[in-house]
């Protein structure tokens, strides 16, 4: 028998990796079918109002331009869920940056010259895209179920006021954008009534979907490829205009046309993470015990899409306490319409809850290691459901000791080289357990080999190569005989890759479909396969544990994060010089791509810690960093040597596989961790991200 004990867990190399640096791999903007025109769309220049009248006539006489559509001549469109999609329907400019036209041409530069050349006039309104927490204009939003996104257990206020140690403070997070390497791009083109779309997308079964219902067709009529996805991080985790823009322009001339938005655009229309002002009220006993927490947050949405930050959940998981208010509220605002971001709700709602938590170790002279191992549980605090594994505990204990914590002095600038002021600080991470249906098909050939067949989203994660050890290891057949198809919609339909559930989802249906198989061929033993080979299918739906909300236990990673930074005391210049992560998320499948993802998404956070930010021009109500020479990400001269460890879990309320999501864990607790280190070293507390240079010196 072969041997594949070291299929799952092992650190094989992502298969596509070849192609990618060879530049064999296409995305969607790199398919040129014949015919191939270009499109450049038009954004609105005021932040609120209506379309009052467009003259196209010195674009048409572009060279090369062949049309210009707008609300005025661009085609019906059926219902959308989304309304960001309802694009060209009619005068409504909701935000700035709303598209209003677009030019379709021979060439690029023509489509881009005829765009300039379209010119738009405005019956402008007032416009408001303050976000203020105490506007009356805030409400509680319903939470899936369909009530208030208000969660109160005993008498918090009262608690609070008779709490013997106490802190009552309020953190802000700026608006901040997902800028993925590889623009938002379709390249679409109809034959015979049959449409074909390559978007660069994180789930093409939903984008599928999303074109059957706009462009009123049956969904076997429509193929939507993914195949290589350049990054996306959420903000390409539901349709987006683009594909829209470009099948509509397809269709109306004719040709294939592609359409890859301008960076300078993305800001506008692609989501963003909402702002939120968070107030956190902890009250304890003079051990650390914590008698009350309230967690109260505000965020922005626009008036097109509600969108809720949903910051605030986090508290309803991490500590106990008896009495507990947790709330979150939304201001619709005339901004673009935020979405998904690198763990949305969780990244800045523990960024507010482990500096708080700090703030707290402060005020009782308790390490703040200590603090979260006294207030840790065996039950989630807001439902009374056991974690079906929580390791915490241990993600603290053995990052404390691998960084070397117990050496720290805890006083605040306690230790300096020359100028530069010395900090570490520490911040649990948890993330939920996500899992949707899938649909999988495994199929073996009479040469030995197998293919999967699964339409996931390979963003980078490495999911074919993770995929291809989950069959290997259901099948019993050493990896390298198992090739994966993923991305395209004539492929088994699966869920989009978001919210770490991804390999959980898909990989639940490849073993699935594989341990059918494997019985299959278990029963011809000494047969020769047909020609054709044999198959199994594979469908999860109404599998029980698939549905989160319904689990009798409560399923999250856990994760706890180190950070050591200097702090220069003249320039206010903070550098991270260590950061070290470990996480207890179930089996890691794959060690090499899972210490990838927990590295980048600590970087990440890095930039939420330090460099990154949105700003809203209050006067012009757009966001005024557009482009990455504005929009600072990490680059390689900010990024220390980190390290990420994980404990593994044997937990089998899962999955098949007993894994749990890693792509958004990384980010969850690595700003809070920098953020309390910078006070650790400083002995100055800042609670408004980022923490740049010129709000340190001022604070020092």
């Amino acid at each position: 028998m072969p041997d594949t004990t070291s299929a799952l867990g092992a650190p094989t190399e992502r298969r596509e990796g070849p192609a990618k640096v060879t530049g064999a791999a296409r995305y969607a903007a790199e398919h040129l079918p014949g015919g191939l025109a270009h499109a450049w769309p038009v954004p609105a220049t005021i932040a609120r109002g209506e379309v009052a009248s467009v003259d196209d006539t010195a674009a048409l006489a572009v060279p090369g331009v062949v049309g210009v559509l707008t609300h005025l001549n661009a085609p019906r469109l059926g219902e959308a869920d989304d309304a960001t999609l309802a694009v060209l329907q009619d005068a409504r400019v909701p935000h700035r940056g709303w598209y209003v036209a677009l030019v379709v041409a021979d060439t690029l530069e023509a489509a881009r010259e005829g765009a300039a050349a379209v010119t738009v006039t405005y019956a402008e309104e007032p416009h408001d895209v303050t976000l203020d927490a105490a506007s009356p204009a805030a409400y509680v939003p319903e939470d899936p179920d369909g009530n208030p996104d208000e969660h109160t257990r005993g008498d918090p206020d009262e608690a609070f006021a008779a709490a013997p140690v106490r802190v009552d403070v309020t953190y802000e997070v700026p608006p901040l954008h997902n800028h993925p390497m590889e623009p938002h791009a379709a390249t679409a083109r109809w034959e015979e009534g049959r449409l074909t779309v390559h978007d660069s997308s994180q789930g093409a079964t939903a984008v599928r979907q999303t074109l059957a219902s706009l462009f009123k067709l049956p969904e076997e009529q429509i193929t939507v490829v993914s195949e290589h996805v350049g990054g996306g991080f959420g903000s390409k985790g539901t349709p987006r205009p683009h594909v829209v823009l470009a099948s509509m322009a397809a269709r109306e001339t004719g040709r294939p046309v592609k359409l890859a938005l301008p960076r300078r655009h993305l800001a506008a229309v692609v989501g963003h993470r909402s702002p939120t002002v968070q107030r956190l009220r902890l009250g304890a006993e003079a051990d650390g015990t914590l008698t009350t927490l309230i967690h109260e947050v505000t965020s922005h949405t626009s008036r097109v899409k509600e969108f809720v930050e949903t910051g605030a959940a986090v508290s309803r998981v991490m500590y106990p306490s008896p009495h507990a208010r947790t709330g979150n509220r939304v201001l619709p605002l005339d901004v673009p319409s935020p979405s998904w971001m690198r763990a949305p709700g969780e990244a800045p709602g523990m960024y507010a809850l482990e500096s708080a938590m700090d703030e707290l170790a402060v005020a009782l002279g308790l390490d703040p290691v200590e603090l979260r191992l006294r207030n840790d549980t065996r039950t989630e605090p807001d439902t009374g459901k056991p974690f079906s594994s929580r390791h915490l505990a241990e993600c603290l204990r053995e990052g404390a000791r691998r960084f070397g914590w117990a050496e720290r002095d805890p006083r605040p600038r306690s230790r300096a080289e020359g100028p530069v002021l010395i900090g570490s600080g520490v911040a649990a991470a948890t993330y939920p357990v996500l899992v949707s249906p899938s649909r999988a098909s495994a199929h073996a050939y009479p040469d030995g080999g197998y293919v999967i067949r699964v339409n996931a989203t390979d963003i980078g994660t490495g999911a074919r190569t993770v995929l291809a050890q989950v069959a290997a290891d259901a099948l019993g057949v050493p990896v390298d005989r198992v090739r994966t198809e993923v991305g395209s919609t004539d492929l088994p339909a699966a869920p989009l890759a978001g919210g770490s559930s991804g390999t959980a989802s898909w990989g639940w249906a490849v073993h699935e479909a594989c341990t059918r198989l494997a019985r299959r061929l278990a029963g011809q033993l000494g047969q020769q396969l047909p020609p054709e080979g044999v198959g199994a299918s594979a469908d999860t739906e109404g599998t029980p544990d698939t549905n989160y909300a319904e689990s009798e236990y409560a399923r999250h990673a856990f994760g706890a994060h180190f950070a050591e930074v200097g702090v220069d005391a003249v320039s206010g210049e903070v550098r991270v010089r260590r950061l070290l992560g470990v996480f207890a998320a179930g089996h890691i499948l794959n060690a090499r791509t899972a210490r990838s993802q927990f590295i980048g998404a600590m970087t990440m956070g890095l930039g939420m810690a330090l460099t990154e930010h949105s700003t809203m021009d209050k006067a012009f109500g757009d966001f005024a960093e557009s482009d990455l020479a504005s929009y600072h990400v990490p680059v390689n001269a900010d990024v220390p040597a980190m390290e990420a460890h994980w404990i593994d879990e044997d937990d089998p309320h899962l999955n098949p596989m007993g894994s749990k999501g890693i792509g958004e864990i990384g980010i969850v607790g690595t700003a809070a961790a920098i953020g309390n280190a910078v006070h650790h070293a400083t002995g100055v507390r800042l609670r408004e991200l980022p923490i740049t240079p010129d709000k340190l010196v001022t604070a020092l």
